[in-house]
Order: C-alpha cells, then sequence, then structure tokens
C-alpha cells in the first residue's frame, strides 16, 4: 500500500529467501526489508499518518514448524491457519504483537486516528471457517466483535474521515461463496 502523501509503499517480498515486509520511496528506491523474522510477514497498511505499520504474522517456533513451513514456501505456498496482528514503527523498529488467539487475523486496518485496528478473525467459530470483523486497541485491549454474521465478513478499510467501513462480505450473495462488497455508516 502507499502512504496517504504518496511518498512511500510497503509491501510483501520473498526476494530475500522469506515472506517479509519492505518499504520503498514510490519512484521504486531506497527498499529497506523491515521484518527478519522467520515466517510470514505480510498484508501490511499504514497508519493514516505514514508513522505506523499493521501487518499480519505467523512465525514458526518449533524445529517441525519451521520445516514444514520452508518446505511449503519452496513451492511458494503458507498454511495460514495462524496469523496474529502486528504494529510496528514505519522505520521497522517497536514491533509488538497486538492479537494472542491462535486463529486466522488477517486484513487488518488501522481507524484514522491510529489508535485501534478492524480485522477478519475465525476466532469464535470452533469449526475455524467463518470470519467476522473485530476492532483492537493496539496495545492490545479493548477486543470487540463488530460483525456476527453466519458468512464470512472480512477486508474492512475506512473511508478517510472515519465515517464509512467498506467491507467485503458472503451475506446476501445469489450463490454459496459469493463476495460481495458493502458499505456502513460508523457510529460510535
Amino acid at each position: 500500500t502507499i502512504t496517504r502523501d504518496g511518498k512511500k509503499i510497503v509491501f510483501t517480498s520473498m526476494r530475500d529467501g522469506d515472506l517479509d515486509i519492505y518499504t520503498m520511496d514510490a519512484d521504486g528506491k531506497n527498499v529497506k526489508r523491515l521484518t527478519t523474522e522467520l515466517g510470514y510477514d505480510g498484508g501490511p497498511f499504514w497508519s493514516y499518518d505514514g508513522k505506523q505499520i499493521v501487518y499480519r504474522a505467523h512465525h514458526p517456533q518449533t524445529a517441525k514448524e519451521k520445516t514444514e513451513y520452508a518446505r511449503l514456501l519452496k513451492d511458494n505456498l503458507i498454511r495460514p491457519t495462524t496469523l496474529e496482528i502486528w504494529v510496528m514503527n514505519a522505520d521497522g523498529s517497536n514491533k509488538r504483537q497486538v492479537t494472542h488467539n491462535g486463529k486466522a487475523n488477517f486484513a487488518p486496518y488501522f481507524f484514522p486516528d491510529g489508535k485501534r485496528i478492524i480485522f477478519a478473525s475465525n476466532m469464535n467459530d470452533p469449526k475455524g471457517r467463518n470470519f467476522d470483523l473485530y476492532t483492537i486497541n493496539v496495545d492490545g485491549a479493548g477486543l470487540e466483535q463488530i460483525t456476527f454474521n453466519e458468512t464470512f465478513d472480512g477486508f474492512p478499510m475506512f473511508s478517510k474521515d472515519g465515517k464509512r467501513l467498506l467491507f467485503a462480505s458472503n451475506r446476501q450473495g445469489r450463490a454459496p461463496g459469493e463476495t460481495n462488497v458493502f458499505i456502513a455508516d460508523w457510529i460510535e
């Protein structure tokens, strides 16, 4: 994604052999690797002020997990069953894990004030198939479920003024698995 001022881009790449997050100037110069931990670091988005980056990550811990991760990565694959939400400063410093639920948390996006994050997760579905939207403070406190739909809800994004929420959902689909885009008023 690109910063609101159009000067910097944040992206995920395998250019150094692992799935890591990088930034660069909008013209492609000054590429900088921000993550170095073994595992998947991806889906980065800038905070509205460009000072923080939110992303999803899975860092294998056991020898078995590391072996499985490396085997899949050779085929350009990952197994995204466990992804946690992380935040770091724009220069890659001060990395901190926001969620700690061991589920598939993804599509994180900052609120315009940079104090909270909205994201999709399957944390409340024992089968792990239904995703709803949740909010959480950047310090990991204040988790709140936002959608309560029996189908997929994901990819949330706020309008610049924070008054509208855009998200994708399988609700009201004409066929199973059909995904539509919804806009909702955001009311505190």
